[in-house]
C-alpha cells in the first residue's frame, strides 16, 4: 500500500503504521481463582448490612467482621454458614476480613414473605434441630404455627422438637397429644424452673428457635444464655449498630457446648417453596410408599387426591390410620394461607 508524499513522491506503509486502539481490559480472563488453602474455618453468627459477623473454629469467643470477597459474587451468606476467612481475622477494632469461601449446607431453614412469594429465603443453615416454642396458655397454642414450622423444617432438613412452655398455666398433654403419632420429641417448661430438658437438646450443637411473640422464647434464650442480650450487642456491632427484628443471631452457649440461634424474625412461614413430597421424605418409612402415588399427589387422601399410595399402606396395615392422619393434618397447612396461622 502506498499513500503520497510531498510533491508527487509516494511512501510505502508497513505495520508500523497501523495504530490499533487497545479495548478495555486488556489482560486476560481467567476463570482460575485463588484456592486460599490457609483460609481461617469459621461460623457465621451474625448479618448486618452487608457485614458478617463470625466466630473462628480456633478462638469461638472472638468475633471478626467480615465483609464477602469478589470473587463470590453473590453468593448467599446467612448466620449458620461455614465459611473460610482471609485478611484481617484479629476481630480488633475496624479490623475487616474477607469471606472467600462458603462450605456446603447440611440443612437450611427457609421461609417465603407468604405462600405467593416464589422467593425464597434461608434464614438459618446447617442447623440439626429446630426448636418450636409455643405456649399453653396466654397466648393460646396456635396449632397453624407449628404445623408450617414443622413443614419447614422437615422439608429442611432439620429436626423438629415441639417445646411447649406455661405448663403451669396448662395442661400440655391435651396439646401435645396431636403430635404423638409423628414421633415428634417434646420439652415442657415452666415458669420459674430451669429448662433443664431444653438444655439437654440444645447441648454440643446448632439449634434454631422459633416462636410467636410472647410465648416466652426469649425467656429461654436468656436462660440457656445467660449473657444473651451483651452477646447480641457484640454481634450487631456491625454497620448502624443494631439487631434488626428481621434477622437471626447465633448465641454461643456456656462452655462453647454449641449454639443457639434466636430468630426473631420468623413469626410465620410463607411455603410457596415446599411441595408435599418434600415433607413426606422425610419420613423414612412412608417415602418410598410415595413413589407409588400419580404426579401431582399432595398425599391427602380423598376426595382431593383418591389414589395417593398411603391409603394403601393404612389397608395393608403396614401404616396407622392415626399416623396417617397426623401427617395430613401437618400437611394441610401446605393448603392453609399464612395469614390464618
Amino acid at each position: 500500500m502506498t499513500r503520497g508524499g510531498g510533491r508527487g513522491q509516494t511512501s510505502r506503509l508497513d505495520e508500523s503504521d497501523v495504530r490499533v486502539r487497545p479495548g478495555r481490559g486488556t489482560r486476560p480472563r481467567s476463570k482460575r481463582r485463588p484456592e486460599h488453602a490457609d483460609a481461617t474455618p469459621a461460623m457465621v453468627v451474625g448479618v448486618d448490612r452487608g457485614r458478617w459477623t463470625c466466630a473462628p473454629d480456633e478462638d469461638p469467643e472472638r468475633r471478626v467482621v467480615a465483609m464477602r470477597a469478589r470473587e463470590l459474587g453473590r453468593t448467599p451468606v446467612v448466620v449458620g454458614d461455614r465459611v473460610g476467612l482471609v485478611g484481617d481475622v484479629s476481630g480488633g477494632d475496624d479490623s475487616l476480613a474477607r469471606i472467600v469461601r462458603v462450605a456446603d449446607r447440611s440443612s437450611v431453614l427457609r421461609r417465603t414473605a407468604d405462600d405467593t412469594d416464589p422467593y425464597e429465603r434461608v434464614v438459618v443453615a446447617n442447623a440439626s434441630h429446630l426448636v418450636i416454642v409455643t405456649s399453653l396458655a396466654d397466648p393460646p397454642p396456635r396449632t397453624g404455627f407449628v404445623d408450617r414450622a414443622l413443614v419447614a423444617a422437615y422439608a429442611g432438613g432439620l429436626e423438629p422438637v415441639l417445646c411447649l412452655t406455661k405448663a403451669d398455666l396448662a395442661d400440655p398433654e391435651p396439646f401435645a397429644a396431636q403430635y404423638a403419632e409423628l414421633d415428634l420429641p417434646r420439652v415442657v417448661t415452666r415458669a420459674g424452673e430451669d429448662p433443664a430438658a431444653l438444655r439437654e437438646v440444645v447441648a454440643d450443637r446448632v439449634t434454631a428457635l422459633v416462636g410467636h411473640s410472647g410465648v416466652g422464647k426469649s425467656t429461654l434464650v436468656n436462660q440457656l444464655v445467660p449473657d444473651a442480650d451483651r452477646a447480641v450487642g457484640e454481634v450487631s456491632g456491625v454497620g448502624k449498630g443494631r439487631h434488626t427484628s428481621t434477622s437471626a443471631v447465633a448465641l454461643a452457649l456456656p462452655g462453647a457446648r454449641g449454639w443457639v440461634v434466636d430468630t426473631p424474625g420468623v413469626r410465620s412461614f410463607g411455603l410457596a417453596h415446599i411441595a408435599p413430597d418434600d415433607v413426606v421424605a422425610a419420613f423414612g418409612d412412608l417415602a418410598a410408599a410415595i413413589e407409588e402415588c400419580p404426579r401431582g399427589c399432595g398425599h391427602l387422601g380423598p376426595p382431593a387426591d383418591p389414589e395417593c399410595a398411603l391409603d394403601g399402606e393404612v389397608a395393608a396395615g403396614r401404616l396407622s390410620p392415626a399416623r396417617l392422619e397426623a401427617l395430613r393434618r401437618v400437611l394441610e397447612a401446605l393448603r392453609t394461607p399464612a395469614w390464618e396461622t
